[in-house]
Order: structure tokens, then C-alpha cells, then sequence
């Protein structure tokens, strides 16, 4: 063979190693230690998060200077790296299926020692599925290559390759059924998952409102946004997590719970449902190493069927039938010559021909424009249009838009053999704003990771490496305002925070203001309005977690209110006409209907805060108060209404006075006749009146 990272024998299996499983096996794991076992290697993942995750693993186990990183909008390459990072269709291979490995083609001259690809079961996907099989069944690491996938392919893997050596791994931990459950049962460390960006928007500010919030993880995000959103989830100010199946491949997260939102899916061309292998990608980021994990599905989501359950438990799927192929042998002598070599016939029966792959319909609707053929001369044009043609559209739209893009570009191209310099310019400008909705700077972002493509072609711009710099810093801008706009709309932090420390600590450490402001590990929660527990809430607040958090962080401070309230004496409380009672001008109690008509009774003002004991006492001084205020306000009725029990008044001799002398002349008139002439002279008789 020679010295490169290719073989052209699909038949060639020697030094090929096959290792088959389902979720949290720990193949990655193997491939990325076989792999620094040798002195140079790569691995090409399915996902660029995924290449940069790993990217990252191994620059902080061995350095950036021995990494490199390869994907469609990422190219770090330090001059000595060692071991390469890379999306699969990005993995620098000599004879390509697509432009980004034409790109880095060079690379793959030097030839690498160990080579891995990972998830190759997606050579069965109808989008995606060409490039896994060309892998399959030419990229060869010059000691080693390693296969990583489900057991689903492994009948055909075996048909592909008789020598290679085949190897069956085993969960780590056990996956089990839990049933469904509603949003609002599901349990702290769950993911709930959809499949539309509508759904997973409702279902997460649901979970806002109910639960605090939850970090948001979709395909459109870029590798920065995803990694804040996810972090926010590992590090547990949010236990919930609201995807798209995007979880499904390959992202390592603590989760105990995945719970299906629904199991329909559009996948490109209809809706259609989740197949049993699917739902096992997704149920399989349940429980991590070790730890057991459960699966189930919530609220809209009818219950899988039991032989479904029991295929996604025992990891049993019926095998692939089939892979997705496209000749790699593409003739460039004209248009016509390209659109016939993509069209050629698998070599094997099991492998369908990808006739309408997203690069291949672009070509077609670009072609089919006079001024593009006017401009097609020779097969270095051609060559050029099928490289721009395979520019992703990162906003997957397909439309007329991405189409002008990409004629704009080649015309560029062709024209002038450079882009230039406004051209991109401008385009950057463009896109480098913050304002508007989440939708919106999506769009710009989508928009930025096209860019972000175009500027890795070096032979495209002027000054490569400053437009890449340009790109990213404009694709950072935008990532971080995004993952602030998700948090403040999907997350209540106060709660999130609370949240975390209710689990954290028993103890949480609380303060009260003199104007009563609670404060809970440095959160405003409330106002303590005497013995009543008022929270401050906003509009989506998660009123559970702050008053739990409430609960446990006051009790020291309501037993002392508690005791200063025994304790006080009776200038202390105050009765307002309307019958309330207040002290240190906060209400506690009332004053409602006793068993006598002087003998009204307290009535505490209702408060969770406060155990039964403390009522009592707090009971028992106020009653003492009202009992106290009765007689000081109503004491001799107190008295008559008591008549029969209350003692006799003590009697006392009457006092004699001297006798006053009659009063003479005018005076005798003014002052009417005595006692004692009243009862000596009788009236007289008046006669009737008719």
C-alpha cells in the first residue's frame, strides 16, 4: 500500500478492527487511547461539537502543539501536531467524495499511522450516508483503522470487510423503562427531547415557569453557544436540558432521565417516526459509565410499544440493509461529464446510489444558469463550481438565497481568482450585529459559519488568516449574545441558583433587612411582613423553589421574632378599629367572634413560616393582650356582665348634711315648692273638658 491514508480496495481488511455497541460503551474512549499509542493518528467524528470536544480532551492531555483540528468551519493545524481532530467529511483524504476533504488533500499525503471513524451505522442515513461509506471503504491508517458504530451495521461492515476483526462491546450500565410522565413529575437531571425548534421553545419555557428553567441544546447552535448551554446543565444551575435529537450523537452529559417529547421527526422530506434504532440513540444519553440510567416519554407523546421497550433495553435492532454511496472517481472535463460520474452504479448490491445530495442539487440548479456555463471553460472551472456548489447552507434552506450566494461567489472566483476584498468585507459587516430576536441572530449565525467555510479555503482570499480571524470573532460575538438571550428567556437564574443550593446545603445562609427584605446565599427572595413570608416574583418565577428556599433559610429568625413577641408587653401591640392587631406595625392577628359578648378571641394571621408551638405562644400572648385591653377599655361592663360571680360592692353609712334654711321671697317662687310641702298639700281636683 502506499504511503497514505488511502486505500482504493474495498476488499483490503487488514489491520482493520471493528468495534460495535450501543451507547456509553466506551468505544470513543478505546479509539482515542489506540490512537496516541502511535505517533500519528486521526479520527473523524460526526459532528463538528464532537470533533471539538474531543479536540479539546486531547489538547489538555497533551498539548496543542501535538493537536489539530479539521472541520468545515475550523482548521487549527500547529506545524508539528501529531494527531488530527476531524469532521468525516472534513478528514483530509486523498480522492474525496466532497470538497472539504479535496481541500485538505495534501495533508492526507504524509499518511497517518492509526485512523478511527466514528458512528459509521450513519452510512445507512440518506442525507449523510455516502460520505460514512466512502470512509468505509477506502480511508486505511497505515498500521491500524478502526471502525466505531452500532451493531445495527455490523452485518454489512462484515460484507465490506471479511478480514477485519470484529468486536462487541457491552453497555457500561443498565438502561431501563420508566414509564411517562409530566413535564412537571419528571425528575432534576432529565433531558426532554423534540424535534422542532417551536416545540423545544414551548416545552422550555415550561420548564421555566415549573421548574426554574432548563439549558437549551440544538443542532443550529454553534459549537460556543452549545458548549455555555450544556455547561450551564453540567454544572447544575439548571437540572433540566430541552434538545433536539442532536443529544443523540455522542454528547457525554449527566444525564439520569431522557424523556421523549414526541416520535415524529421531519427528516427532510416528510414526517415520519422515530425508528427503534433512533429512539435508542436518544433514550442511550440516560446514565453515563456506570451510573444506571431511564428512559420514558412526557406529555404528547403516546407510550412506545412493550416490544419496543424491551428492543431499546436489551439493545436488540433489526440490522441495516443497506448503505448510501457515491463514486468517489469524478470527471471534471466538463458539467455534463461531473453530473454522469455522480451518477454512476454502486459496485455493490447492498449499497443505494445518492443521486440528491445537497451539494449534487446545487451543482445541478447552478449549471442550469447560462452566465455560470458561460463562464465554465475548462476543468478548472469546473472543478471550482463543484468546490462552491459543496459549500454548506448552514441555515438548511436550500432556497434561491443560498443558490445567489454560491453563483456570486463562483462569478467572483472565476472572474477574478480571489474574492474580494469588500465583497467579504461588507458580508462580515452584515453579520456582525446583536441586536434582534434568538431567531434572528441564528440566522446571522448560520450566515457567519458559511463565511466562516469560505475564509478556510485559502487559495479563495487575499489574506486568509485575517478573514478567519474576522469570522470567528464575529461567529464568538454572536454565539455568546445567543446564549445569553436563551438563558434570560429560558431560565429563571434566582430560582436556578436556589435550586442548586437547597440541594447543596441544609443550611443556607439567609438575612433580613430592616425594612424585612429576605435574603437567601445573596438572592432577593422576599419581604417578611411580620410573621408572613411575601415573595418578590416575576413574571415565569419559579414560586416553589423560592419558597423553599424561604423555609429552610428562616426558621432562626421567625423562632426569635417568636420569642420577642412573648416577651413584649402591651404598649407593643396595637388594636385598629377595624379589629386587627398589629406589632412593630406589621398585622399578626384579628380579632374574630369569642364565647362571651366581652370576650373576643385572637385569630393569628395564617403563616407556613410558623410551627404549631409557635402559634400557641403567640396565641396565648395575644390573648393575654386582648384580655388585658377589655378591661381597661370596658371594665364596669365587664363587671355587669358578670353580675352573679362578681363580688358585692362594699356598703358604706350615708353621710348627713346640714339642713339649709328655706329660701325667702323670690327666691321661695324660683325654687318650686319642697319635698315636704308636696307631700302635705294635695292637688286638686281639675274638672273634665268637653
Amino acid at each position: 500500500m502506499p504511503r497514505s491514508a488511502v486505500t482504493n480496495s474495498h476488499a483490503a481488511g487488514a489491520g482493520v478492527t471493528v468495534v460495535l455497541g450501543p451507547t456509553n460503551t466506551g468505544k470513543t474512549h478505546l479509539a482515542l487511547e489506540r490512537m496516541t499509542g502511535y505517533s500519528t493518528g486521526m479520527i473523524g467524528f460526526p459532528l463538528r461539537l464532537l470533533a471539538r470536544e474531543n479536540y479539546d480532551r486531547l489538547v489538555a492531555r497533551l498539548g496543542a502543539a501535538k493537536v489539530g483540528l479539521i472541520t468545515g468551519e475550523e482548521r487549527i493545524l500547529p506545524p508539528g501536531a501529531r494527531y488530527l481532530c476531524c469532521t468525516v467529511e472534513s478528514m483530509p483524504v486523498e480522492g474525496g467524495v466532497d470538497a472539504l476533504s479535496m481541500a485538505h488533500g495534501d495533508i492526507a499525503k504524509r499518511g497517518f499511522e492509526f485512523i478511527a471513524v466514528d458512528e459509521v451505522q450513519l452510512a445507512g442515513d440518506r442525507e449523510r450516508g455516502h460520505v460514512f461509506t466512502d470512509r468505509i471503504l477506502h480511508v486505511r491508517g497505515l498500521f491500524e483503522t478502526m471502525f466505531l458504530g452500532a451493531e445495527t451495521a455490523g452485518p454489512l461492515l462484515r460484507a465490506i470487510l471479511p478480514d477485519a476483526q470484529f468486536d462487541t462491546r457491552r453497555r457500561l450500565s443498565t438502561l431501563s423503562y420508566a414509564g411517562s410522565k409530566k413535564l412537571t413529575r419528571l425528575p432534576r437531571r432529565s433531558a426532554v427531547v423534540a424535534f422542532g425548534v417551536s416545540d423545544v421553545y414551548q416545552i422550555a419555557e415550561f420548564v421555566r415557569r415549573q421548574r426554574g428553567g432548563a439549558a437549551v441544546v440544538m443542532g443550529r447552535l454553534s459549537p460556543r453557544t452549545r458548549n455555555a448551554q450544556v455547561e450551564l446543565y453540567q454544572n447544575g444551575d439548571v437540572d433540566f436540558l430541552v434538545a433536539t435529537d442532536a443529544i443523540g450523537m455522542g454528547l457525554n452529559l449527566d444525564l439520569n432521565h431522557v424523556a421523549l417529547a414526541a416520535d415524529m421527526k421531519f427528516d427532510g422530506r416528510k414526517m415520519r417516526r422515530l425508528t427503534a434504532a433512533e429512539t435508542a440513540q436518544i433514550a442511550g444519553r440516560a446514565g453515563r459509565h456506570t451510573n444506571d440510567g431511564t428512559f420514558g416519554v412526557t406529555d404528547g407523546c403516546e407510550p412506545p410499544e412493550p416490544e419496543l421497550i424491551e428492543a431499546i433495553e436489551q439493545h436488540r435492532f433489526p440490522p441495516l440493509r443497506s448503505f448510501w454511496w457515491r463514486s468517489r472517481k469524478l470527471d471534471f472535463s466538463s458539467i455534463d461529464a461531473l453530473q454522469e460520474s455522480l451518477e454512476a452504479p454502486p459496485p455493490l448490491p447492498f449499497l443505494f446510489r445518492k443521486a440528491d445530495a445537497l451539494d449534487h442539487r446545487a451543482l445541478i440548479t447552478l449549471a442550469d444558469r447560462a452566465d455560470i456555463r458561460a463562464m465554465v471553460g475548462d476543468a478548472s472551472r469546473v472543478r471550482l463550481l463543484w468546490e462552491v456548489a459543496c459549500i454548506p447552507d448552514f441555515r438548511q434552506s436550500l432556497n434561491e438565497d443560498h443558490y445567489d450566494l454560491l453563483a456570486g461567489l463562483f462569478m467572483s472566483l472565476a472572474r477574478d481568482g480571489r474574492l474580494g476584498t469588500d465583497m467579504v468585507a461588507r458580508a462580515m459587516d452584515q453579520l456582525d450585529r446583536l441586536d434582534g430576536d434568538i431567531d434572528t441572530l441564528m440566522t446571522r449565525l448560520a450566515y457567519i459559519r458559511t463565511w466562516t467555510y469560505v475564509t478556510h479555503r485559502a487559495d479563495w482570499t487575499d489574506n486568509p488568516a485575517q478573514w478567519q480571524d474576522r469570522a470567528r470573532a464575529v461567529e464568538d460575538r454572536l454565539s455568546d449574545c445567543l446564549h445569553e438571550r436563551l438563558s434570560e428567556r429560558f431560565i429563571d437564574r434566582r430560582a436556578a441558583h436556589l435550586s442548586r443550593k437547597l440541594k447543596e446545603t441544609r443550611n443556607l445562609m439567609t438575612s433580613v433587612k430592616n425594612d424585612g427584605t429576605v435574603l437567601v446565599e445573596g438572592e432577593e427572595v422576599g419581604v417578611l411582613n411580620g410573621f408572613v413570608f411575601q415573595p418578590t416574583l416575576n413574571e415565569g418565577d419559579e414560586k416553589a423553589t423560592i419558597l423553599a428556599a424561604a423555609r429552610r433559610g428562616l426558621p432562626d429568625e421567625i423562632e426569635n421574632r417568636v420569642r420577642a413577641f412573648a416577651a413584649s408587653a402591651a404598649p407593643a401591640f396595637k388594636l385598629g378599629d377595624d379589629g386587627v392587631i398589629t406589632w412593630r406595625e406589621a398585622e399578626v392577628a384579628r380579632l374574630v367572634k369569642g364565647d362571651q359578648l366581652y370576650a373576643p378571641r385572637p385569630e393569628l394571621i395564617a403563616s407556613d413560616l410558623l410551627s404549631i408551638d409557635q402559634s400557641q405562644r403567640m396565641t396565648g400572648r395575644l390573648s393575654e393582650f386582648v384580655a388585658e385591653h377589655v378591661r381597661d377599655v370596658l371594665g364596669r361592663l365587664v363587671v355587669l356582665d358578670n353580675a352573679e360571680t362578681a363580688p358585692l360592692p362594699e356598703r358604706k353609712a350615708p353621710v348627713s348634711r346640714p339642713q339649709s334654711p328655706p329660701p325667702q321671697g323670690d327666691d321661695a317662687f324660683a325654687a318650686g315648692p319642697t319635698k315636704d310641702e308636696i307631700a302635705a298639700t294635695p292637688p286638686e281636683e281639675q274638672p273634665d273638658i268637653v
